[in-house]
Formats: structure tokens, C-alpha cells, sequence
């Protein structure tokens, strides 16, 4: 592996009609996890579609964090706004940009 290697949790769903806004008001931790090092919460225009992306320091913390009860609680929370959900998890790592 790299020096630079970022670790990415993907998660994308598809929620009910309206529901973006209590969909965001239950997914959010009390507090993040540790070995989260980053997180975005991206919504498509109409709203009905919600892309969860997360960097975490390593696989280990991505994975202590997954199996938790605080994740559980979590999911449970959120299963009433959500249709469909998809996710991965990769390893890669920044492309850098030259100046221009």
C-alpha cells in the first residue's frame, strides 16, 4: 500500500418521498466515531436520494465502528426513510491536481 492510501465508506440510499429531512435528522451519531477522519452527507437535487461518504484512518476502525451498537442503533433509526441502500468500502487513494 501506498503512504497516501485513503480508506472510503460509500453508502448511497434511496429514501421514501419527503422524508429528507427526518432521514437527516436520525442518521446523525451523537457523536463520531473514532478513526473517522472525514464525513459528507450529499443529496441529489430532488432529494430523494442521500450518498453517505466517510475516510477513515484504517479498515480496522471502518470495521469496529460498522459492528457497534452505535451504528445499530443508528441503522434503526433510519429504516423508516429508506428504500434502498447500497455501500462499499475502498482503499485508494487522491489524485493530486497540477497547478495550472
Amino acid at each position: 500500500m501506498e503512504l497516501d492510501t485513503t480508506h472510503v465508506w460509500i453508502t448511497t440510499r434511496r429514501l421514501r418521498p419527503g422524508a429528507r429531512e427526518e432521514f437527516s435528522r436520525s442518521w446523525r451519531p451523537a457523536e463520531f466515531p473514532a478513526g473517522m477522519l472525514r464525513a459528507y452527507e450529499l443529496y441529489s437535487p430532488d432529494g430523494s436520494e442521500v450518498v453517505g461518504i466517510s475516510i477513515w484512518d484504517s479498515p480496522e476502525s471502518r470495521d469496529e465502528y460498522r459492528l457497534s451498537d452505535v451504528e445499530s442503533a443508528r441503522r434503526q433509526a433510519m429504516a423508516p426513510y429508506v428504500v434502498e441502500e447500497r455501500s462499499g468500502f475502498y482503499s485508494g487513494r487522491e489524485l493530486r491536481i497540477p497547478d495550472r
